[in-house]
């Protein structure tokens, strides 16, 4: 089977990762797999490039002009009728808007994930335009089931012909002797000392993150734990604002920021707890990270979260916004060591029964088996 995949990069962020990841394990399965990336002409996203390509995928890359470059989707067309793919899949807002009107005008039939719930889609033109797309869409593919829900209530999209295909990603047990070099490492880097315990954000510093309601609820405990402190890993529109709560809370020697971070995977293994106070979450990889590493993770208890955490084994789901419970949440785990540890056991067991890149990448190819059987 040969899928060509549709998707505008701007970054290499969750759903971006999470492609790569897909693609590999397609080709792995012997797919060809096929993925036609549309870039701004200032951001040729060669890092993207190099990184399919070394997963096993063709690369075509496409400049598209502005967000309103409609002549894309007769060089997508043009594309996907030189390489006949069997499906095509797209990805996002772009690769919807463009890729979906493209397959059609080649004949080809459409899987179209749903990776985020994002306020812009609930703008009702942005509504109006999905509601137009779904019709066009042969199944959609959402991450989970708080995002099929908003699919079908927002978007429109019809019962019928959406599938929840969960997030995966590649997991090797590590030796707990490694986890130990990892979290030494992450202390001597931070210039701490090596019983100091780690609680950290990994995300993309914007307010639906709610990082601010972590620090807020940090403060409240710091004084009563004079050996925790709080990573903060990421960046973004909100840094400035958050650097400033740390000033005004007199906490500039127990959190650190540590901007942008190439790799992450030896965050998470340094960390003891990971915090993930999100308003909103379409999925959240990160948390599938951490459980890798046997983290216990304090987290909102909305959206897609508890799809993933289960409250009480694999951390501990608290309400959204309430720096309360969050402070609360922190003093039992900064608390109990032994705590931390079953939960971080238990986060890697569930991640490998029920968040593994082989299960993800058969659950997507049925989808394929789908739409391609009812053609023919």
């Amino acid at each position: 089977m040969r899928v060509a995949h549709i998707m505008k990069i701007n970054s290499i962020a969750g759903a971006e990762r999470h492609l790569l990841t897909l693609m590999g394990a397609q080709v792995e399965r012997e797919l060809d797999v096929h993925l036609l990336m549309m870039v701004d002409p200032k951001q040729p996203m060669l890092d993207m490039q190099r990184q399919s390509e070394e997963v096993g995928a063709t690369v075509h890359r496409l400049v598209i002009r502005n967000h309103l470059d409609v002549l894309i989707i007769w060089r997508l067309r043009g594309v996907l009728r030189r390489i006949k793919p069997d499906v095509v899949h797209t990805h996002l807002i772009h690769g919807d808007t463009y890729g979906v009107p493209a397959a059609k005008l080649a004949r080809k039939p459409v899987v179209s994930s749903r990776h985020d719930d994002s306020d812009f889609r609930r703008n009702f033109l942005i509504r109006l335009l999905n509601r137009l797309i779904w019709r066009r869409i042969d199944r959609g593919i959402a991450i989970s089931e708080a995002l099929s829900r908003f699919s079908i209530a927002v978007e429109g999209a019809p019962e019928k012909r959406i599938r929840v295909v969960h997030y995966g990603i590649p997991h090797y047990r590590m030796q707990s002797s490694a986890i130990q070099d990892a979290q030494n490492a992450l202390r001597d880097e931070l210039n701490l000392s090596k019983s100091a315990v780690l609680l950290g954000t990994v995300s993309r510093l914007i307010a639906l993150k709610g990082v601010h309601y972590a620090l807020e609820a940090f403060a409240q405990i710091a004084s009563s734990y004079p050996d925790a402190h709080f990573v903060i890993v990421g960046d973004g529109p909100e840094r400035n604002k958050l650097e400033r709560q740390v000033v005004k809370d007199k906490l500039t020697q127990r959190v650190h920021f540590m901007g942008w971070q190439s790799d992450v995977e030896r965050i998470f293994g340094g960390l003891d707890i990971l915090l993930v106070p999100s308003t909103r979450e379409g999925f959240g990889l990160v948390l599938l990270e951490a459980m890798s590493k046997r983290v216990a993770v304090i987290a909102s208890n909305v959206s897609a979260i508890p799809e993933v955490v289960e409250h009480g084994e694999t951390g501990l789901l608290v309400p959204p916004r309430n720096p309360d419970s969050l402070a609360q949440a922190m003093r039992m785990l900064v608390d109990d060591r032994a705590l931390r540890a079953y939960m971080g056991l238990m986060a890697e067991d569930r991640l490998e029964q029920h968040f593994t890149v082989a299960r993800m990448a058969d659950e997507t190819i049925a989808v394929y088996n789908e739409v391609v059987s009812k053609r023919k």
